[in-house]
């Protein structure tokens, strides 16, 4: 289980991006995942994020906040500039992970996406509650433990307030 928590992490970070141009609210956002499955065997989040939080090592978190990513609160916490919601481009991807996302299709406050990575790929739609909150639901292969498998989750983005406090934004 353990391998597959930081591919969990990845996706989960990479969920986020397609928020880019819709008009979000610059500052700290929390997201939390439900709904999660892997090879339709329905995870709990909550024993995932306690597991992945006790088990990160200082050095994993060191490096988790460096890509902008926090495990604080419920979930997961990221922090965006003025210029990153403001940008047509990705700014929750970090560009070493070789990850790619494309925005198939805009219709109103929904989304529809695909996302690429060396060890992950499938689509999704997110939906634009307001600039304060936003859900995504992704599904797709991942393979963290060198054998593929579908995975499914469903993600809600909460603004926290525009200070991001020990939290980096992604550069």
């Amino acid at each position: 289980m353990n391998l597959r928590l930081p591919s969990l992490a990845l996706v989960l970070g990479s969920m986020i991006s397609v928020a880019q141009a819709q008009v979000l609210q610059p500052g700290l956002w929390e997201l939390t995942s439900s709904n999660v499955q892997v090879e339709n065997q329905q995870l709990d989040v909550g024993m995932l994020m306690g597991v992945l939080k006790q088990n990160t090592t200082p050095e994993q978190r060191a490096a988790l906040e460096k890509q902008g990513i926090n495990l604080g609160g419920e979930g997961v916490r990221v922090c965006l500039t003025p210029q990153q919601v403001a940008s047509e481009s990705i700014p929750l991807t970090d560009p070493q992970s070789g990850c790619n996302q494309q925005i198939t299709e805009r219709n109103g406050p929904d989304w529809k996406f695909r996302f690429s990575c060396p060890k992950a790929q499938g689509a999704g739609v997110a939906h634009f509650v307001n600039d304060r909150e936003f859900t995504t639901k992704v599904s797709g292969t991942f393979n963290a433990t060198g054998i593929q498998q579908n995975g499914s989750m469903e993600t809600r983005a909460v603004w926290m307030g525009q200070d991001c406090g020990a939290v980096k934004p992604r550069t």
